[in-house]
């Protein structure tokens, strides 16, 4: 194979997926020349709501979420708090229990990660509470905190007819290391520059993991939460938009998480992530493509595969490139090992570049939201690449290895008030 003959395969891959991915630079422009859509309650506050959070040895951490859910500024009386310990070796019972939550025990360790145990607990208050008592279920992680108005916020498009409804993520410990400001820019442009931009332009919004509700009925039509791949957020969102459903995005509800600050904890939870994206396009990558043609799903179904399809092409595309490169440098092919050099080289300068940019603007958008000192702030901006770059390794073994739950552990024990002070 000669050298241009590959050049020109590789570019070709590469031009392609720039091509199909140009929507989201729209989406960026959209979210910095438009303001946020926002809605007025249509029947006041009179939703009941069941907070759920399923926690894993969560004692240092379970405590100031709930203490931020009692300070919320919507009626108390429509407002429980559930907290289901999942496996737990520590004191999570008793320190949700105290804080005042309703807590609930799960001891199985077959049925691993999150979708299980929120199965669970949803078939629990379902049971003891009936399927019509609560008009929507909220979702957090043991970790999160949320603003004063989160709750109200969410309401006001929840009233407006959208029955499932996602927020602004912000990081508690943004500038604790490169490793946090990184995960902290990606949640931020998902938020701001992608989530935002979708509900600006009247398509879907996609869920991440934590901080968003889900109207009564999808539970009940589902049966509780019957999604149990690696990644059962994106897995819940492909579903949800395969079917014609809109996610709604609220900008002003916002809340805080930790996120990891060592480098091999993020590693095991990115390589989680890829495989689940790669569980999720199994499952329902025919579904998402004839979703496509029709009206009612077209875009959002071709937006979330190019969200979720990086996951296989990304290191599809290194594994060709890669192999290539070293063909041509180990082969008879003159010159070849100077051309592997440049043109990896070109690739890494390339996907950087990309990064930069898009952490850039990230950064400049979100100066004022995000917690830490401005140095810092600059500084990130310059590391979030790299943060991006050792993701494609991950994905690339993803493809070869088993990957399981693991549980993610949280420290920082500030409470709502030390976060927005």
């Amino acid at each position: 194979m000669s050298l241009e003959l590959i050049t020109q395969i590789n570019s070709a891959i590469l031009f392609l997926f720039c091509a199909l991915s140009a929507y989201q630079y729209i989406y960026i422009l959209v979210s910095v020349l438009f303001k946020p859509r926002r809605f007025e309650n249509k029947n006041g506050q009179t939703n009941r709501y069941a907070v759920l959070v399923c926690a894993r040895n969560e004692e240092a951490v379970i405590g100031q979420l709930i203490d931020s859910i009692k300070k919320q500024d919507y009626p108390a009386e429509l407002l429980d708090i559930y907290v289901l310990a999942d496996n737990c070796r520590d004191n999570t019972k008793a320190v949700a229990a105290a804080a005042g939550a309703i807590v609930y025990e799960r001891q199985n360790h077959k049925q691993v990660g999150k979708g299980y145990a929120l199965h669970h607990l949803l078939h629990i208050l379902r049971a003891e509470k009936g399927n019509e008592y609560y008009n929507a279920y909220f979702v957090f992680d043991a970790d999160n905190l949320l603003a004063g108005d989160y709750i109200s916020q969410m309401d006001k498009v929840f009233s407006n007819g959208y029955r499932v409804v996602t927020s602004y993520r912000n990081s508690k410990n943004f500038c604790r290391n490169w490793v946090s400001a990184g995960y902290g820019v990606l949640f931020l442009r998902e938020a701001r520059h992608m989530n935002n931009a979708r509900m600006i332009l009247h398509s879907s919004s996609a869920i991440s993991g934590t901080g968003f509700m889900v109207h009564r009925d999808i539970i009940n039509e589902k049966d509780g939460w019957p999604y149990h791949t690696l990644t059962e957020d994106i897995e819940f969102t492909v579903e949800r938009i395969i079917s014609g459903e809109k996610i709604g995005y609220c900008h002003d509800a916002v809340f805080y998480d930790e996120q990891p600050i060592s480098f091999f904890q993020s590693c095991r939870q990115r390589l989680r992530w890829a495989k689940g994206c790669l569980q999720v396009m199994m499952k329902y990558g025919a579904r998402m493509v004839l979703g496509i043609f029709r009206k009612k799903s077209g875009f959002s179904c071709f937006d979330e595969i190019m969200t979720t399809l990086p996951s296989l092409i990304l290191p599809l595309f290194a594994i060709v490139s890669l192999g290539s490169m070293i063909y041509s440098a180990f082969s008879y092919v003159e010159g070849g090992f100077l051309y592997f050099l440049i043109a990896f080289g070109g690739y890494l300068l390339g996907v950087y570049g990309i990064n930069f940019f898009l952490g850039l603007i990230t950064m400049i958008t979100e100066w004022k939201k995000i917690v830490g000192p401005a140095y810092k702030k600059i500084l990130y901006v310059f590391t979030y690449p790299i943060f991006m770059i050792s993701n494609v390794p991950l994905a690339v073994l993803s493809l070869f290895v088993r990957v399981g739950w693991k549980e993610v552990k949280h420290t920082d024990a500030r409470g709502i008030d030390q976060i927005e002070s």
